[in-house]
């Protein structure tokens, strides 16, 4: 019989991270179907440029999901949940990162720039031409591509960053390490974006 914590699919939408936290803690496991609901796409894609591997990367995010299921006793309440889930999913990336040895060192290149004002990367065309069309997609295989090329530690910023949005104090949370060494690493794949994209799109 369902009780007063049941996440209905009538009201999910307004409830937020927190509370449907608490209701999956409670043992509504429902709770944790709306987790998955909310996150399953957007891990999916922060994993898969990761890892560039889109099998291998929906494999990482179910295993993310099996340990907050596992975990979720664990969770700090005080935080974000979207934090938490993120950094599952980071560590998982970088040990599959680790197994295929692929971490590269290269030389890197000013972005133009301000760090401070960097604003994520957006492909969105209300009406784009056919040729427009064309040109952005093949624009986003050649970012897929510089972005995979990144070592790990910086390939990590560069996609919650640029990428997703997200901010400094996010990325530090996520990644485990300070602002500064966020707004560090970022400047350096910045470089490195501009010395792999630029030659592509000239």
């Amino acid at each position: 019989m369902a009780t007063a914590t049941t996440v209905r699919i009538e009201d999910a939408a307004a409830v937020n991270d927190c509370e449907v936290v608490r209701r999956f803690m409670a043992g509504d496991e429902r709770a944790f179907d709306e987790l998955v609901r909310r996150y399953q796409r957007r891990l999916l894609g922060f994993v898969a440029r990761m890892l560039g591997d889109r099998e291998q990367s929906e494999d990482v995010v179910q295993e993310a999901f099996v340990r907050v299921f596992r975990n979720i006793h664990r969770f700090d309440q005080s935080k974000k949940f979207s934090t938490w889930i993120y950094a599952i999913a980071r560590n998982l990336a970088r040990n599959e990162l680790r197994k295929r040895s692929r971490c590269r060192e290269v030389t890197f290149r000013t972005l133009a720039g301000d760090d401070d004002q960097g604003r994520p990367l957006e492909w969105a065309d209300p009406a784009p031409d056919p040729d427009e069309l064309f040109r952005r997609r093949g624009l986003r295989d050649r970012v897929e591509e510089a972005v995979a090329l990144l070592p790990e530690r910086h390939r990590v910023v560069f996609v919650l960053r640029e990428l997703e949005g997200r901010s400094y104090e996010e990325v530090a949370a996520i990644s485990g390490c300070k602002v500064g060494t966020v707004k560090s690493r970022l400047n350096r794949a910045r470089e490195h974006f501009a010395q792999v994209v630029a030659p592509m799109i000239d």
